[in-house]
């Protein structure tokens, strides 16, 4: 969907300086326990997560189900929530010069209608991979940051 109209009326008054919002990243995990990725449209730094930052009036929840539904066309229940995140390696520059910081609810979830496919414009690929597998695709810094924490990747 691109930036949502709160944080384009804020950007106006900030620019590129750092902003620090709620986010919400979504897990999808099939019945082989395999874990949905997603590759941002014009990134370069691999893999990524399902999500993005909560609206106002909405709930981290709320956020994670929309997103899915946004950014893979899908519609999911909601698994457990896995931890939330931040610090350093939670902050994302933009290839506007936007920063952020997010602070991030991860939930796990499972696709219970639809294929998962890029559907907004922001994903140009998404794709399904075993724990082994998260071990050698290139990730995101956020992603591996997420994935690690989460216990879906070991930090060795």
């Amino acid at each position: 969907m691109g930036i949502a109209p709160h944080i384009a009326r804020l950007r106006a008054f900030v620019g590129h300086e750092l902003l620090l919002l709620p986010s919400s990243a979504v897990l999808p995990v099939d019945g082989a326990g395999r874990v949905l990725l997603a590759w941002h449209t014009g990134a370069t730094d691999g893999w990524s997560t399902v999500g993005g930052a909560v609206d106002p009036g909405e709930s981290p929840a709320e956020a994670a189900i929309r997103e899915a539904r946004e950014e893979i066309g899908t519609e999911i229940r909601l698994g457990p929530l896995l931890d939330v995140l931040g610090g350093p390696d939670y902050e994302v520059t933009y290839l506007n010069g936007d920063r952020t910081a997010y602070v991030c609810a991860v939930y796990e979830a499972t696709i219970v209608d639809g294929t998962p496919a890029p559907a907004d414009g922001e994903l140009s690929k998404v794709a399904w991979f075993s724990r082994e597998e998260l071990r050698t695709v290139p990730l995101s810094r956020f992603a591996r940051a997420l994935l690690t924490a989460t216990g879906y990747l070991s930090s060795s």
